[in-house]
């Protein structure tokens, strides 16, 4: 490359940097390596932008390889949704997709080095007396009594293993280390257990599977991944990452670098607990648009420019930190306020009869679709009946009232013409539930002749013409701002309210958008058209967040 200026100044574009001015790498070779036991999240999508925007950044490439050492907690469902995840944010990985399953071979016979070398044994200490043995954080472990069995018994043992000629739990291959050491995952840490699963790649082949410490390092030199980039949790591991390297015949030796994980407040991200809120029902699935995953943040209207724009405001740093939700929910407030199409809903019609048009008319009104982007035009009928918000008509006068449409006052319709309130009726509680007025001849863009102008704009649609419209409003999904960091059960801080579900009235050519259309609804907030649901005969959209920031929720 003619040109190694890191487009993003974080700590791991530097150190790409500096590898590539010295020679220490020829290409950058980055990997993504999640594990296919549940859909990806926000904290994903940081570590997604960090390896795939790294590589893309030095003319390099990224891997897309899942970590599939688990059978029995992962299927095809989450790889299918991974997969989509990526691309949706705009990322390609090179050549095809990878597994560490493909290398079960190759760890196979790795794992034979380790014994004959006299670097791994069969233990048949059961868990909880493993345990035992293993010490704690102040106290060494001691030596299993299988630790010095022999090489030919280590291999004959760890045959009938892979033969499935012993029950699950029976015994376990280990990596002879330091039982002393001061570093847990030093302690002769399990690599091979028995797991009577079927794979969803290897299928019944294997009844043995490596542990995810034990195939990640080698997995990465296998690829010819020049930088590891991982979350900071695995610092830890970065010994025995590189032990296993050192002590086995692989191709290359990557080197391994943590970068601090994504905490968002108001939020958990931890896939267990996701996966509690998708099997109790809490929500509606994994991509329940309050859900935090990538598809959840999707179906809710978020883009990918959005999501990227926000990992890029909180950088990528060496340790972790508590991130405000606003700052994710700034960005795709500022991302769609500067690109979204705009449109009309009314939310909560109140219906206005103008009373000086015929009972027919019907005139065909347009308007941009953004104000300063170049969106196209978009037309929509005026008609004798039309439906404005309750809350902009009130019935008497007030200095507090800012659109002062009342009987005797004036209002301009959006993209229309000014109206003159000139009364209305009520119904046996005292409701207003119609509002009957006057149309002033020549305002259609203009101000009325007479002088008396209009004292606000109202958004409205016309009552014979719009789209009944189903809307769904989203809250945030916990009220508490640390859920998963409290004495109690998360659950307990489930907002109970966080779903809303509302019947509008829409523009008419809003029912034919494609799904995943984004939209601001004038005056009312941003929306897309759901992903799944949505259809011109049953439009459905979900509120993605309100036009601007609720200081309230912001202080709590």
């Amino acid at each position: 490359m003619t040109d190694t200026t890191p487009i993003s100044h974080n700590f791991v574009a530097k150190i790409v940097q500096d590898d590539l001015a010295a020679g220490k790498v020829g290409k950058v070779v980055t990997r993504f390596p999640p594990e296919p036991n549940g859909y990806l999240h926000v904290g994903h999508a940081k570590s997604i932008c960090l390896n795939f925007g790294v590589a893309e950044q030095f003319g390099g490439d990224c891997h897309l390889r899942f970590d599939d050492t688990n059978p029995e907690k992962e299927n095809q469902e989450y790889i299918d949704a991974i997969k989509d995840d990526v691309r949706w944010l705009g990322f390609h990985w090179a050549g095809d997709v990878r597994y560490a399953s493909d290398y079960f071979d190759q760890l196979h016979q790795w794992a034979l080095h380790l014994i004959r070398e006299g670097k791994a044994y069969v233990c048949d200490l059961t868990a909880e007396q493993a345990r035992e043995y293993r010490g704690t954080l102040t106290e060494a472990g001691r030596n299993s009594p299988y630790r010095d069995r022999s090489v030919e018994e280590n291999l004959a043992l760890f045959e009938k293993m892979r033969l499935g000629e012993f029950d699950e739990g029976a015994c376990v291959l280990r990596a002879k280390i330091d039982m002393a050491s001061p570093n847990m995952n030093l302690r002769d840490p399990i690599i091979y257990r028995i797991r009577k699963a079927y794979h969803h790649q290897t299928g019944d082949k294997w009844c043995i599977y490596p542990t995810y410490d034990f195939t990640h390092g080698q997995s990465d030199a296998i690829e010819g991944v020049t930088h590891s980039v991982c979350t900071l949790e695995f610092e830890d591991h970065r010994p025995l990452y590189e032990w296993f390297l050192a002590n086995l015949p692989v191709p290359c030796v990557p080197k391994q670098y943590e970068f601090g994980r994504l905490n968002l407040d108001y939020t958990v991200t931890s896939k267990r607990k996701l996966k509690s809120l998708v099997d109790q029902q809490v929500v509606a699935g994994w991509d329940d648009p309050r859900m935090p995953t990538i598809s959840g943040m999707r179906r809710r209207g978020f883009t990918p420019r959005s999501i990227r724009n926000f990992c890029d405001m909180i950088g990528v740093t060496r340790s972790d930190g508590m991130v405000d939700i606003a700052m994710l929910e700034h960005a795709v407030r500022d991302d769609l306020n500067k690109n979204a199409p705009r449109a009309m809903v009314v939310m909560k019609p109140l219906k206005v009869i103008i009373e000086n048009l015929p009972d027919d008319h019907l005139e065909t009104l347009s308007a941009p679709y953004h104000p300063d982007q170049e969106l196209g035009v978009r037309e929509f009928p005026f008609t004798r009946e039309i439906f404005i918000d309750q809350d902009d008509f009130k019935e008497e006068y007030s200095k507090k009232f800012k659109k002062k449409f009342t009987p005797g006052k004036r209002i301009r319709l959006r993209h229309s013409y000014v109206i003159e309130a000139t009364g209305y009726d009520k119904d046996d509680a005292g409701n207003v539930v119609l509002v009957r007025a006057q149309l002033i001849e020549g305002t259609l863009g203009e101000n009325p002749a007479d002088g008396d102008n209009p004292k606000g704009v109202v958004h409205w649609v016309s009552a014979t013409h719009s789209v009944k419209t189903e809307l769904r409003l989203y809250e945030r999904l916990f009220n508490h701002q640390m859920p998963d960091k409290t004495d109690g059960d998360f659950m307990e801080f489930v907002n109970k309210d966080s779903l809303q579900v509302i019947t509008a009235w829409a523009e008419p050519a809003l029912a034919g958008v494609a799904p995943e259309s984004n939209f601001q609804f004038e005056r009312e907030g941003y929306y897309v058209a759901d992903r799944c649901d949505h259809a011109a005969e049953t439009p459905v959209f979900n509120l993605t967040i309100g036009l601007r920031e609720d200081k309230a929720l912001t202080q709590n």
